[in-house]
């Protein structure tokens, strides 16, 4: 089977939502010589990318999205296993992600966990109702890159800025990429507690933070 075949059955796999054909695509194409990577790369990451452009177009709905992200998660969890110990260790950022204190809303959140995994990011994922002071010894504990938080009501967005001011008053800021989500913020909010970004998506996101790390 040629490359380009094995990378539409990944992408394939991730379309359908199934995690045992993905699964089975990862171990097939590690049977037949494939390079782990680049069926990472070229295949399953394609088919998450696929799949989030046709959710934010409404075509796919969120337990979709999120049974996509499940299929992929197992798969380059396979692939992952395959590759040099070098290259296992190759994370293009440490990042400390959670959803703000008094909060519960947790999916959307995890989809950005699962997404930026997927494309190289190394996560720690605090999950919901997350104090300030966690994210900040979090980030501290790991000396993180970035430090992510989500809010999805008003009550709750003003921990976003409560953790600003941590992140200062702990000294490490200006060590840190801050990026805010979810769906009371905005481009707006951002810049006025002071966050590096807004991340609308999981495109977005991800795209905003690799031209921040640059």
């Amino acid at each position: 089977m040629e490359k380009t075949q094995w990378f539409q059955k990944a992408v394939q796999a991730i379309l359908d939502t199934d995690e045992e054909a993905a699964k089975k695509v990862s171990t097939e194409s590690l049977e037949a010589g494939m390079d782990p990577l680049e069926m990472i790369n070229q295949g399953f990451t394609e088919g998450i990318r696929k799949m989030g452009d046709l959710f934010e177009r409404g075509e796919v709905f969120l337990p979709g999205l999120i049974v996509a992200s499940e299929a992929m998660t197992a798969a380059v969890g396979i692939l992952e296993a395959a590759l040099p110990a070098e290259q296992q260790e190759r994370k293009k950022a440490v990042i400390v992600l959670g959803t703000i204190e008094g909060d519960i809303h947790d999916i959307g959140k995890g989809i950005i966990a699962t997404m930026l995994r997927v494309h190289g990011f190394e996560v720690h994922d605090l999950g919901r109702d997350v104090p300030i002071d966690t994210f900040v010894d979090k980030a501290k504990e790991l000396n993180a890159d970035v430090v992510g938080s989500s809010a999805m009501m008003t009550t709750t967005q003003l921990g976003q800025r409560k953790l600003e001011e941590a992140l200062k008053n702990a000294g490490i800021r200006d060590k840190v990429i801050s990026m805010v989500g979810g769906a009371v913020a905005t481009d707006h909010w951002a810049q006025r507690i002071g966050a590096d970004f807004f991340g609308e998506s999981p495109q977005d996101t991800i795209m905003k933070l690799e031209e921040s790390l640059k």
